[in-house]
């Protein structure tokens, strides 16, 4: 039997005003969703700001929670979920992100995939994707089922309503444990 593994879904509101307008039309807790290969969110990836202080320059992006977005807005709020998977199915995952990596400079944010998800009409435009399009699409190449419907309709909330995601940890991003201590330790 092969063993079991896991990786993490992050959902997070910021509380920006580009957050807050999205919140006020999905009326959903979170509207950010990133992809996690370790519970302490160091291998962290999604689709959103490649500068912190430049919300409309988006594309692919690996997170850091304590040099990037998050740490401009310590009031961030989250919910942490566990996706169990197999070895093979992280393997999969990880080639996967390394494509993108690969080609980080060729994606783009999708806005106009935001339009088609509240229209509920897919809207896929090549290289381009907004974050919970592209996680579901990653979590779908991997051969990970999660749902049915086109990660181009998959919104963030779709991964907090999950029943085959474990919840881990709700509250301020920053009072996560694992990312507490980080914090501590650069101080």
């Amino acid at each position: 039997m092969e063993s079991k593994d896991y990786v993490y879904i992050l959902l997070t509101d910021t509380g920006t005003l580009f957050t807050k307008s999205i919140k006020t039309y999905t009326r959903a807790p979170y509207n950010h969703v990133s992809l996690a290969f370790d519970k302490e969110l160091n291998e962290l990836y999604s689709f959103g700001r490649k500068n912190p202080r430049n919300p409309l320059n988006g594309g692919f992006v690996k997170e850091d929670i304590l040099h990037g977005t998050y740490r401009r807005y310590p009031e961030t709020t989250c919910a942490i979920y566990a996706l169990e998977i197999s070895n093979r199915e992280r393997q999969k995952l990880e080639r996967v992100i390394e494509v993108f990596k690969k080609n980080q400079r060729r994606f783009m944010y999708n806005l106009i995939g935001l339009v088609g998800v509240s229209l509920n009409e897919p809207v896929e435009l090549t290289s381009s994707y907004f974050c919970s399009q592209f996680v579901s699409e990653v979590v779908h190449r991997a051969g990970i089922r999660l749902w049915d419907k086109l990660p181009a309709l998959v919104t963030p909330d779709d991964f907090r309503k999950n029943d085959k995601l474990t919840i881990v940890y709700e509250g301020k991003l920053f009072d996560y444990e694992p990312v507490k201590q980080k914090l501590e330790q650069e101080i």
